[in-house]
């Protein structure tokens, strides 16, 4: 297990509703509704974000949008890179917040 995947499941252990799960074969969390919130990613944790969040995390130095097939990013999803690994805690909590006022 990486450093990614021991602060994930670490990370994963701390949120309520948390539910550990996959989104496109990598590990992801999904809350009550069944949307995924975060996930890994390479060495990379990805949330789904949106607004002033989404924002914030877009303007740190090395983040950028998640794009799986390389030409078509995925509206919300930020990648960030282990050097902010004391922040992904933090981003996670708004992930959560935010995929679960998401309505079915």
């Amino acid at each position: 297990m990486n450093t990614t995947e021991e602060k994930f499941n670490e990370i994963a252990t701390q949120l309520p509703d948390a539910k550990v799960s996959k989104m496109f074969g990598a590990t992801c969390i999904k809350v009550p509704n069944g949307k995924a919130a975060f996930m890994i990613y390479g060495d990379d944790i990805v949330f789904k974000l949106t607004g002033e969040e989404l924002k914030e995390a877009l303007a740190l130095d090395g983040a950028h949008l998640f794009d799986p097939m390389g030409n078509r990013p995925m509206g919300g999803w930020v990648h960030l890179p282990p050097i902010y690994v004391d922040r992904w805690y933090e981003f996670a909590q708004k992930s959560m917040a935010y995929v679960k006022a998401i309505v079915k």
